[in-house]
């Protein structure tokens, strides 16, 4: 059964990026533009340009979960998403409680070691990562059998 379950999972990473990715992004874009109910706490509103952590946060999102989504670049954009819900966590969250559970920064940390754990696992399958390294890879092996080999 092992081996069955380790043959899908990079299809299993994949549709998992992409589901976070697409949360993340939509999180952005409510803060952003106000579509889908509007920033938290603002009646279908959005965060005013510029204001610090917020703003730059959901630019953050958006961009991050794009990208995220896409599978493009996915080990950078993760990990500047993993810190931005960790600074979200330790700056917003935690000066109310301890825990997540009480200081309401359950989806902070979730997203936090959710894009922690693509930074190492990489975008799977269906990512553009994939399309971009193969043609790299091809184009170097390529060259490789071009090249005199010297005896």
């Amino acid at each position: 059964m092992s081996a069955r379950l380790n043959s899908a999972q990079p299809y299993v990473i994949g549709l998992f990026r992409i589901v976070v990715g697409l949360l993340f992004a939509v999180h952005g874009a409510a803060s952003l533009f106000g579509v889908l109910g509007g920033a938290a706490g603002t009646d279908g509103g959005t965060i005013p340009s510029g204001t610090w952590p917020g703003w730059y946060a959901a630019v953050i999102q958006l961009v991050a979960g794009g990208l995220v989504l896409l599978g493009l670049g996915t080990r950078g954009a993760a990990l500047i998403a993993s810190g931005s819900m960790a600074y979200a966590y330790f700056d917003v969250h935690q000066q109310a409680a301890l825990w997540p559970i009480q200081n309401g920064g359950e989806l902070s940390v979730l997203f936090c070691w959710t894009f922690f754990l693509l930074v190492f696992t990489g975008s799977g399958a269906f990512g553009l990562d994939r399309l971009f390294t193969r043609r790299a890879g091809e184009t170097q092996r390529s060259a490789a059998e071009r090249a005199p080999v010297a005896a």
